[in-house]
């Protein structure tokens, strides 16, 4: 893997364990981590989450364990992407340049804070409040919500919330996206009448907004 993508132009540094990762991130300027889950000493989980809290580096989980859970525990733990080995270098090499795509000025244009009744998105701060109470999001459900609350009373189904939010096409179970709106939903404890996450069966979610709020 290393080798490829040496030979495909980009400039690599391996650490053999979570910590040295950890260490070297915060030492180096990193534009992106691959990253395995059975490593020693901190696991890719974990890594995953501190890297997060501390830099905005998108993080591809590389691992053999292919079960939804684990996948679903990668993308709670802040993971932008989870490919699952074996795979072909051409794949990891896709998905490596989607996620070192330039920075798209038009994002800049975005409401940084989406205010809905009784619901607060605040972009700049990733933080999210419902009746004034500060709930804590992990981070795709918080891009989940944000999505959702952009493009308020379109449908979306899981297919396409995947693509969005995960920004590429998910070729695995989409029931993830199931359990992250389960999740979002039980957080929020959403008492307004004015909002919902609406489930549209049969075809997957949307953000149901009355026209006058």
């Amino acid at each position: 893997m290393n080798l490829y993508l040496q030979k495909s132009g980009y400039d690599t540094i391996v650490c053999h364990d979570g910590s040295a990762a950890i260490d070297l991130i915060q030492e180096t300027k990193v534009d992106l981590v691959l990253l395995d889950i059975m490593i020693p000493l901190i696991n890719g989980w974990e890594v995953c989450k501190l890297i997060k809290l501390e830099q905005d580096i998108p993080v591809i989980m590389v691992s053999a364990r292919d079960m939804v859970t684990d996948k679903v525990a990668g993308f709670d733990a802040g993971a932008d992407d989870y490919i699952v080995k074996p795979f072909e270098p051409e794949e990891l090499l896709a998905r490596v340049k989607a996620r070192l795509k330039p920075h798209n000025p038009n994002q800049e244009k975005r409401e940084k804070i989406l205010t809905i009744s009784n619901l607060m998105i605040d972009i700049n701060q990733y933080q999210v409040r419902i009746d004034g109470q500060v709930v804590d999001l992990k981070p795709k459900e918080m891009q989940l919500l944000c999505f959702l609350a952009q493009n308020k009373n379109i449908v979306f189904t899981r297919e396409q919330l995947l693509e969005k939010v995960w920004d590429y096409s998910y070729l695995g179970d989409t029931r993830t996206v199931d359990v992250h709106i389960k999740c979002i939903r039980e957080k929020l404890q959403n008492n307004s009448s004015d909002w919902e996450i609406k489930t549209i069966w049969g075809v997957g979610y949307k953000m149901e907004v009355k026209q006058d709020v």
